[in-house]
């Protein structure tokens, strides 16, 4: 029953809330673009490393239809090898964060004691810093590039779902049958496996979704600034940042990867959103 209970509500949610279901499809695009983006682009080589200095510059025509770049690569196949980077960085930082996050929380909220208080105390830690300030810190230090983004921003982001499964932890410690489970001489780990990690998912979902939107910013925001995705990767926010210059006069180059991060982090806001209402409507968002 209570695995149905969530299937109905998200049915619920798809006739209720018609702006999370436009977003969810919006994102289906998006994804689906990124994966055949091979096979969608006018010009695949311009995705990786290859130039047209004659070509530099030109606006939307019917053969570009979002123009080129200051090199001659054609703007919507660098959007789409560049969702292909930015929706990789999103998978990556959420699948790091919520591992660590939620490993570590459940951790803390069933063990308590000393070990709690430490794990929490560090969470505090990482929380007490500004998580892009942290972030640009931590990308100052390594080598730019795509897995400098991934570890960065990952390293800020994992405290939110430590906090969310210790709560959620503490919430069953002392019910009936996490009772059960101890007299009946259960290992601990299983414990937590079991009966206390399935009991922080709903939660941790929803956040996942809400931070996804939050990650794509981040990752724009580093590459812009240098520290993240470098030549010849594709990626939105290192595309605002080369176009910068020349935005005046070929509004083109800054404003469809402009575009393409706003869309896409709004989808994914909107469709968090939703998810919160549906699954887990009492909770306060951060």
């Amino acid at each position: 029953m209570s695995a149905v209970l969530p299937v109905a509500r998200l049915r619920s949610l798809a006739r209720r809330d018609v702006l999370a279901t436009i977003a969810a499809v919006a994102l289906a695009v998006i994804v689906l673009a990124a994966l055949l983006a091979p096979w969608l682009s006018p010009y695949p080589a311009d995705g990786t490393s290859a130039t047209h200095p004659a070509d530099s510059l030109l606006g939307p025509t019917g053969s570009h239809w979002m123009g080129t770049d200051a090199v001659g690569r054609d703007v919507l196949t660098r959007i789409l090898y560049g969702a292909r980077t930015s929706l990789l960085i999103v998978a990556a930082v959420l699948a790091i964060s919520a591992f660590a996050g939620v490993l570590l929380g459940c951790i803390a909220g069933y063990a308590g004691g000393w070990v709690g208080d430490v794990i929490m105390r560090v969470t505090d830690v990482f929380l007490a810093f500004p998580a892009l300030l942290l972030s640009l810190a931590l990308a100052v230090i390594l080598r730019p590039g795509v897995g400098t983004a991934i570890i960065a921003i990952a390293a800020t982001w994992w405290p939110w779902y430590a906090r969310l499964s210790c709560a959620a932890a503490q919430a069953v410690r002392g019910r009936a049958y996490v009772d059960s489970a101890r007299c009946l001489g259960l290992p601990r780990w299983r414990i937590v496996l079991e009966h206390v990690l399935p009991n922080s998912l709903t939660p941790v979902i929803v956040q996942l979704s809400l931070d996804a939107g939050g990650v794509i910013l981040t990752a724009a925001a580093l590459s812009y600034l240098g520290l993240g995705a470098v030549e010849p990767t594709s990626e939105w926010g290192l595309m605002v940042q080369q176009g910068q210059e020349s935005f005046t006069t070929e509004w083109w180059v800054v404003t469809f990867p402009g575009l393409a991060i706003l869309v896409t982090a709004f989808c994914f806001n909107m469709l968090g959103e939703g998810l919160r209402q549906a699954l887990d409507p009492r909770r306060v968002i951060r």
